[in-house]
């Protein structure tokens, strides 16, 4: 076992990392290059997959979701293979916070739902599939996206439980209040009945 000093730099060095990771606009990457327009003046506002959609580009916004889950879970499964547990969980959380604050744009960024996904699945894929069938049955039931991320991240504390992973708890109270907290704005229309359901502007 590395002395505690070491151990320590290899925690603050997989943090940077999986910030850096998390970072990567890929939404406003994918939209610029294919002349989507400037994803800031579309729609939410927002990089992730959901706004990308509403340019029209289907494919756009599947890349767009496939590459933020990935970046995700990259960080995860590179900090775990070569410096372990701690180091995966931290680069999670890393990842998350670099997707929704990135320092490159002013730390405005994106909710963090493929991330999420990413990051969970990168860390227990028996979690991450139990998340993603909470997102389907909560998406099919209201056929609000922001309904079925906040879902998929309440129950995903009662997941790491259930499917035996609880070293991952606070790691998932963690993420859910991330994406409580990037989804403010959805609870609140949630709670007056004026969130657009999927398809709607």
């Amino acid at each position: 076992m590395p002395p505690v000093e070491t151990h320590i730099l290899l925690l603050v060095l997989w943090a940077v990392i999986g910030y850096g990771l998390g970072s990567i606009p890929f939404g406003l990457i994918l939209s610029e290059r294919m002349g989507l327009g400037n994803l800031r003046d579309i729609g939410s506002g927002n990089i992730g997959a959901t706004n990308v959609l509403r340019t029209g580009n289907k494919g756009a916004a599947a890349a767009t979701l496939l590459l933020d889950a990935l970046k995700g879970a990259v960080a995860v499964l590179l900090a775990r293979v070569i410096s372990g547990e701690d180091a995966a969980q931290l680069a999670a959380l890393s990842a998350m916070i670099g997707h929704c604050f990135p320092v490159w744009l002013g730390f405005k960024g994106g909710k963090g739902v493929a991330t999420f996904f990413g990051v969970i699945f990168a860390l227990s894929y028996p979690v991450g599939i139990a998340c993603g069938l909470c997102w389907i049955f909560a998406v099919a039931v209201t056929r609000q996206s922001s309904m079925g991320a906040l879902m998929a991240a309440s129950l995903s504390t009662i997941w790491v439980f259930a499917l035996g992973e609880p070293r991952m708890f606070f790691l998932g109270v963690f993420l859910t209040m991330l994406i409580f907290w990037r989804h403010w704005p959805n609870v609140r229309r949630l709670r007056e009945g004026t969130e657009p359901k999927i398809g709607q502007s």
